[in-house]
């Protein structure tokens, strides 16, 4: 049978089947969306690197969070657009790899930050006079450097593993860009471990990350209902409930389509909710943080007016 084997070397997304004119739309309107998300995670960051009273352990979590988004939407964004573009719709073998391998570091390194940040409102909610030292400088870059380290290795693993697989095809990806699961299903060997891992690597950044989250938050409305003030408990249920709002639409598509089940009739639902991670997920996030926190929006305001002058790395503030 091996003497029979075809390798490939490129691959066809098959995308959206749907008419050209309603290409030529969609590939408008996630273009928006794609703009939208590189200009509103692009100002987050620059106001957090900008002003000097968001330099703080939370803002600086949100601002890799907002790092991550661009690339996460710029991982497959464009690819998405030229293929809606062209008829042709085909990836060489290792571009797509790549894909993969950026798409699930990427997510992975997510799914870190925000118990990371989750982390970091329940050490401010619950032990406020502790905060600045649990929380040193020190403690957030080895959470961030872990985060992200953590991303890139379970997503090396991963590679590897696809890459141990001979693809012989067929050369059709039922799907927006090279997912792995999608990637998978053009081996012609036993992908067991690969899915096995897979569902392994859910379990670590998925299943117990979240749990995590929710005994954290558990913890973190007792304390707010505690709050004497009602000004206090509104700025504080403000933070969380932004953060929660990130983390439910996150966590949640990725479960569904990581953790339920796999079949035939499950394909065009996997894309939508592939397309709602890649387009709509990393362009609500600034939407949700911006909009419900009022620091953000004043630093906003602060540097629309110019008031005073901004330096444009962390540490060099009076």
């Amino acid at each position: 049978m091996e003497g029979n084997q075809t390798w490939i070397t490129d691959i066809t997304l098959l995308g959206f089947q749907v008419g050209p004119a309603l290409e030529i739309l969609l590939c408008g309107l996630f273009s928006v969306f794609y703009t939208l998300t590189l200009l509103g995670n692009g100002v987050i960051f620059g106001i957090i690197c900008l002003d000097c009273k968001l330099h703080t352990p939370m803002y600086f979590f949100l601002s890799h969070l907002a790092i991550i988004d661009m690339s996460y939407a710029s991982n497959n964004v464009p690819k998405m657009l030229a293929n809606l573009m062209n008829q042709k719709r085909t990836i060489s073998f290792v571009p797509c790899i790549m894909q993969t391998f950026l798409y699930l570091a990427f997510a992975v390194t997510e799914c870190l930050i925000l118990v990371v940040m989750s982390y970091d409102r329940y050490v401010a909610i619950c032990h406020p006079l502790q905060y600045t030292v649990i929380m040193s400088w020190r403690v957030c870059m080895i959470l961030v450097l872990t985060s992200w380290s953590c991303g890139f290795a379970l997503s090396l693993v991963h590679a590897i593993l696809l890459l141990r697989l001979p693809f012989c095809g067929p050369q059709d990806v039922n799907h927006l860009f090279c997912e792995i699961l999608s990637v998978l299903k053009l081996a012609c060997d036993d992908t067991w471990v690969n899915r096995v891992v897979i569902f392994a690597t859910c379990v670590f950044v998925l299943v117990g990350p979240l749990s995590l989250i929710l005994v954290s938050y558990m913890h973190i409305l007792w304390a707010i209902l505690k709050i004497q003030t009602k000004e206090g408990r509104i700025k504080a249920f403000s933070t969380c409930s932004s953060h929660l709002c990130v983390v439910g639409l996150f966590f949640g598509i990725a479960m569904v389509v990581y953790m339920v089940p796999d079949s035939n009739q499950r394909e065009e639902q996997e894309k939508m909710l592939s397309l709602f991670h890649s387009v709509f997920n990393p362009m609500l996030n600034p939407l949700i943080y911006s909009l419900r926190n009022a620091q953000l929006k004043g630093a906003l305001h602060r540097a629309l007016q110019r008031k005073r002058p901004m330096r444009t790395v962390y540490g060099l503030c009076p």
